[in-house]
């Protein structure tokens, strides 16, 4: 045993938050568990190698580690918000409320503590609770970008755009951009001001869903005067948004761009903000993206014939930080599907769920084209030539909105995307075009494949009266 345990326990625990801080979560998982075999009684450390397990997945040695600390110290602030945030995720909610209640007990004047309260309020649909939770970090902090990022996203979900907008300004996605265009080249980032013989590049921001969803707004630009919009975006939508109504010229965020000769720059999500967005004056002149006729005859023939084509994505990225809500965990699950009659399923599932798609090939009448698909032009020309996409809420869902294609889109009850508002099964974004189907209260996916079935074989009907109609 070393002379001083105690000091010697320092000096791991000081390695592993030097360890952690540059991302060697195992080297800082060592570390503290070396500080906690020397000095057991070490709050610090049983908090911080919680930490580390709650990064790394293990949640279940993330919550004893983090309760045993407690145990040691029940003043350990931060503690007690990262084991609110991993029970919230959990939705053990009255746990997690009961932690950053004891939070508040010791510093009532934390507005990280209110925003993360009225996230879990959010959660459990108590929203004039978690407006107020908001409102009140914001109070003791004005300047606190999470508390308005969280009401952002809560107003814009009751379809609250004027101030909704305006706090989403509080994300900061976006910096790369504003360091390079408004530091380096002295290109004005675009609030407003009037575009008669301007340029503006609109730049890259979050996902391809929300390129496709937010780019809608090229023409909109065009309509205040500019005279020329640009975009900048992700690879695989460089085809595809040379289709896009407005636009004169796109470029790709992984080739050589010009970097300067604009006027303005924006990021996409900034641009219902400074257009005055409405509930009533979203711009949604749909169609707003096109399938090329070289694509459409590229794709023809690996299409089946006979019967409705209905196109299947079942899952989005795993990446993304609510993907085991929204995503469909197995295919199977759309077995339901199978039994109506007249139609053909095609795959455009991509990435994660490719191979579930062959496990079930000979069950059912499906197509998988998705592996075969390069890029979002490819996929557009797909579903163009199909009757009807079901999917999850994911890029797909947002490519056959702007194509204007009727669009069945099934969403989770838990953290629903703001987009898509409350309770409502159209959406003003893609008239029309979207028709949601929720998840009930209690979440699960098997009542809302039932109403998809129920529906698809109605519309399956209904397409075949009007075909014999005419």
């Amino acid at each position: 045993m070393p002379d001083d345990p105690f000091a010697e326990a320092v000096v791991c625990f000081n390695a592993g938050l030097a360890y952690l801080t540059s991302g060697a979560k195992s080297h800082a998982e060592t570390s503290f568990r070396q500080a906690i075999d020397l000095a057991p009684e070490l709050a610090e450390a049983h908090a911080n190698l919680a930490l580390v397990l709650d990064q790394q997945g293990s949640t279940g040695l993330a919550e004893s580690s983090y309760r045993h600390a407690l145990s040691l110290n029940p003043d350990l602030l931060q503690v007690h918000q990262n084991l609110g945030v991993l029970l919230a995720n959990q939705r053990r909610f009255a746990e997690a409320a009961q932690c950053y209640q004891q939070a508040l007990q010791r510093q009532p004047d934390n507005p990280t503590i209110w925003s993360n309260l009225g996230v879990l309020h959010a959660s459990e649909k108590r929203e004039a609770e978690a407006e107020e939770c908001h409102r009140h970090a914001l109070m003791l902090d004005p300047t606190h970008r999470s508390a308005r990022f969280n009401l952002a996203y809560l107003l814009l979900r009751q379809g609250k755009y004027t101030e909704g907008f305006a706090c989403l300004e509080a994300r900061d996605w976006y910096a790369v951009f504003a360091d390079m265009l408004s530091r380096e080249r002295g290109i004005a980032r675009w609030q407003g001001e009037a575009l008669t013989g301007k340029s503006i590049l609109i730049t890259c921001e979050a996902g391809h869903g929300d390129m496709i969803h937010f780019c809608r707004y090229a023409s909109e630009l065009k309509s205040r005067g500019a005279i020329r919009v640009d975009v900048l975006c992700h690879p695989a939508l460089t085809r595809l948004f040379t289709t896009l109504d407005g636009v004169d010229q796109v470029y790709a965020l992984d080739q050589p761009w010009p970097g300067q000769g604009w006027d303005f720059w924006s990021p996409p999500l900034s641009l219902p903000h400074f257009c005055a967005t409405r509930l009533e004056t979203i711009p949604a002149h749909l169609p707003y993206l096109h399938a090329t006729a070289a694509d459409l005859a590229k794709w023809q023939p690996r299409l089946p014939t006979g019967g409705l084509r209905i196109g299947l994505a079942w899952k989005g990225n795993p990446k993304f930080e609510n993907d085991a809500e929204r995503s469909i965990p197995h295919i199977t699950l759309l077995a339901p599907l199978w039994s109506v009659s007249g139609v053909h399923f095609v795959s455009l599932q991509k990435g994660a769920g490719e191979e579930e798609a062959r496990t079930i090939s000979s069950a059912c009448p499906i197509t998988l084209i998705g592996p075969e698909l390069g890029d979002f032009a490819d996929t557009a020309a797909v579903i163009e030539q199909l009757d009807l996409v079901i999917c999850v809420d994911s890029a797909v869902a947002h490519l056959a909105g702007a194509l204007g294609k009727p669009c069945w889109l099934l969403l989770p009850d838990f953290k629903t995307d703001w987009r898509w508002l409350n309770e409502r099964e159209d959406s003003p974004w893609y008239p029309k075009s979207i028709k949601l189907f929720r998840q009930t209260r209690h979440g699960g996916w098997g009542p809302v494949i039932a109403h998809v079935c129920a529906a698809l074989d109605d519309f399956v009907k209904q397409q075949t009266a009007h075909d014999t109609q005419a």
